[in-house]
């Protein structure tokens, strides 16, 4: 019998294919853990620890247990009403779990998990909740109802990373538009998982986001470059290559369809796909499928000259909460041998050396008084900005950060501008972006993940060659976007 984990239903969420890779896939062919993953591990386990070490003597740790001296622990504290247990183990026919915590609330049992990430999808005031952290915890909540030591309300909690504890009501539903409760959504993915299992269903590798990290991203990505699976079309993911999967199994074959044969007015013959995204989707297949195939316009777009241009990128680490470094590089009458790089850095992972980075980012693009046009890419440098503005108010307002960013002269490149073009790529990163116009970033191992586990480092030992390395990379991204901005230009014609 194959036993279903908290892990599994957590990994489900994001990627299926990856619980039946684990399952029956040969060990040897996954990708050795990145420096950055290790790092998160590591800095989970220590957040963890504090967690336990703030709960005093009253929590029973049962962390350093084999597996099956664990779960006899674990049954026996509850039967004794041990208030609060630490790291057990429970189980219940195919499903087991190991709670971070059991907390007793009057004679029944709650299960509890640790992170030390937030504990809400997105802005806290959305009350939305993660979905990989809900089925996880219903698991657990699951096998506690299964053993009669849950009082069946569907209640759970995540300890987030600021030590607060968030109620997921499990049986409240997803959403406003989305009456499916959390339960649900956790019974069908159990009932996937089992299926995946016990080889009643099957499941396919898609390219996504969340490959970047996965243990089997090369595998992953060598076959789906075999199948020329749908999607590695840019923002086609899983759901909608699942909905078309039976008519265009591959690139070449929505590449050569004619797609009026599948519109019936404002509908397509795929759920969840309307007219326009399916020209969408064939316009970038046919692009993928010519080997000399350019980027183009779909429509005009302004990119006036300006004489000075900035080009701006920030670093942040989530796991310490902190925005460590502003970058801008900043070019002159359009000459590449004016540019200069300018670097707002936090000396130290605490709020005032934050703040002294975030005012001097500040006043660097406010000095320009609206003369310079500044480039970014994505929402993700407002997003942080109005989050530091809300910390240190004597910097600014997020008033004045909205205002900042409706400028005319502040330019987010990937909305305003890449969201009009077509490129023969698989993703609209700007490191995809600028790799496909011939830019080369200087290390040899360029992510926003490794620049984390950089500062990580760097916070560690005050290297002064780690230090350098961060600053290379965020003056590189912040290249990047000017290689960019000289590319669109040159698709429309300047």
């Amino acid at each position: 019998m194959k036993l279903i984990s908290g892990s599994m239903l957590y990994d489900a969420v994001h990627c299926p294919h990856r619980v039946s890779m684990d399952v029956f896939e040969d060990p040897g062919l996954r990708d050795d853990p990145s420096p950055f993953l290790e790092m998160l591990w590591e800095q989970g386990w220590n957040h963890e620890f504090k967690v336990i070490e703030r709960m005093g003597e009253g929590v029973l740790n049962l962390f350093a247990l084999e597996t099956a001296e664990k779960e006899t622990r674990t049954l026996e504290a509850i039967r004794n009403r041990v208030p609060l247990i630490y790291a057990g183990r429970i189980q219940h026919g195919d499903l087991v779990g190991e709670p971070d915590l059991l907390f007793l609330r009057g004679d029944a049992y709650v299960a509890g998990d640790i992170k030390s990430g937030s504990g809400f999808d997105g802005e806290e005031s959305s009350g939305k909740l993660k979905k990989h952290y809900a089925v996880q915890v219903a698991h657990y909540t699951n096998i506690l109802e299964l053993l009669s030591f849950s009082d069946g309300t569907k209640s759970a909690v995540i300890l987030d990373g600021g030590y607060k504890q968030v109620p997921y009501a499990l049986a409240a539903p997803q959403g406003m538009r989305n009456k499916t409760t959390w339960w649900e959504l956790y019974l069908e993915t159990l009932q996937y998982i089992r299926q995946l299992l016990d080889r009643s269903e099957t499941s396919r590798a898609a390219l996504s986001a969340q490959c970047g990290h996965c243990h089997w991203r090369r595998r992953c990505d060598e076959v789906l470059r075999e199948v020329d699976d749908l999607t590695l079309i840019a923002e086609l993911g899983r759901a909608k290559r699942d909905a078309m999967f039976a008519t265009f199994p591959n690139v070449a074959s929505l590449a050569a369809c004619d797609p009026a044969s599948y519109i019936s007015g404002a509908k397509t013959s795929f759920a969840g796909i309307g007219p326009d995204t399916l020209q969408k989707y064939r316009a970038r297949a046919i692009l993928l499928t010519q080997p000399d195939a350019k980027p183009y316009f779909r429509e005009p777009v302004e990119l006036p000259l300006s004489e000075i241009e900035v080009f701006f990128d920030i670093e942040d680490d989530p796991m310490r909460g902190i925005c460590y470094l502003h970058g801008f590089v900043e070019r002159r009458g359009g000459a590449n041998g004016t540019e200069r790089y300018i670097a707002c850095i936090a000396s130290e992972p605490t709020p005032a050396a934050e703040a002294v980075a975030f005012r001097s980012a500040w006043e660097y693009l406010m000095g320009f008084g609206g003369a310079a046009r500044v480039y970014y890419y994505s929402k993700y440098e407002r997003t942080a900005w109005k989050k530091l503005a809300e910390r240190y108010p004597e910097v600014c307002s997020i008033d004045d950060v909205d205002a900042l960013f409706l400028k005319e002269w502040m330019v987010d490149l990937l909305y305003d501008v890449v969201s009009k073009t077509e490129w023969p790529v698989n993703n609209r990163s700007i490191k995809t972006l600028a790799k496909y116009l011939g830019f080369r970033w200087r290390d040899s191992n360029p992510s926003g993940a490794a620049s984390i586990e950089w500062y990580d480092q760097w916070v560690q030992t005050g290297s002064a060659e780690v230090r350098q390395r961060i600053l290379d990379y965020n003056e590189d991204d912040c290249r990047a976007t000017r290689v960019l901005l000289d590319g669109l230009r040159k698709i429309a014609g300047y």
